[in-house]
């Protein structure tokens, strides 16, 4: 499994909101100096609380690609939550792609485990040597439309890296910051149930 994602425009980063967090602008006529070294923080805070939930916070379009169906019933998307399936095509070992007509599978978005599901009884088969390649939107939206709690956790982690920057760094993640990203975790068992 292959994931690769289309990288968060700049002006999607709230980094006007972020300034104001750390009120770096307070009695200054906007002051974007730092505007840079604000954007690298979000963009690694934001990273670090996707792969800590599971989830995608901003939107943008994401590419997966399969070698094998986890099962020919469905195949589970590693992130959460997906507004959309912009395309399945297969792609066979000389290279050859081939577009799977939308009618023949469907986007089952329910909570934390979003699902590419077949509209009959499985899905297209993957050529011997090829891949499946599945290209689809995910993301909360835009930054309003992130859950508050999630939003707080950035600007707390980012604000963090920021006051830490000269090398006084802890590589732990503050209690409340874990906190707050609690409910997002999903709760997997093991053995396979």
């Amino acid at each position: 499994m292959d994931l690769t994602d289309s990288p968060i425009p700049l002006a999607a980063l709230p980094i006007a909101a972020f300034r104001e967090h750390l009120r770096l602008s307070s009695g200054f006529a906007d002051d974007t100096t730092q505007d840079d070294l604000l954007a690298q923080y979000l963009r690694a805070a934001l990273a670090t609380v996707e792969g800590r939930t599971g989830r995608a916070l901003l939107a943008r379009d994401r590419t997966l690609r399969l070698a094998r169906w986890r099962t020919e019933c469905g195949q589970v998307l590693p992130v959460a939550p997906v507004s959309a399936v912009a395309s399945v095509s297969m792609l066979n070992r000389d290279g050859a792609t081939t577009v799977i007509d939308p009618a023949r599978y469907a986007l089952q978005a329910d909570g934390p485990r979003p699902r590419l599901v077949p509209m009959g009884s499985t899905l297209p088969p993957i050529p011997t040597g090829g891949q499946a390649v599945i290209v689809f939107t995910s993301g909360f939206g835009a930054w309003e439309d992130i859950p508050a709690d999630l939003r707080q956790a950035v600007f707390l982690l980012a604000a963090q890296s920021y006051e830490n920057r000269d090398g006084g760094a802890s590589e732990d993640m503050d209690f409340g910051i874990r906190s707050l990203l609690e409910r997002w975790r999903d709760l997997r068992l093991g053995g396979g149930a």
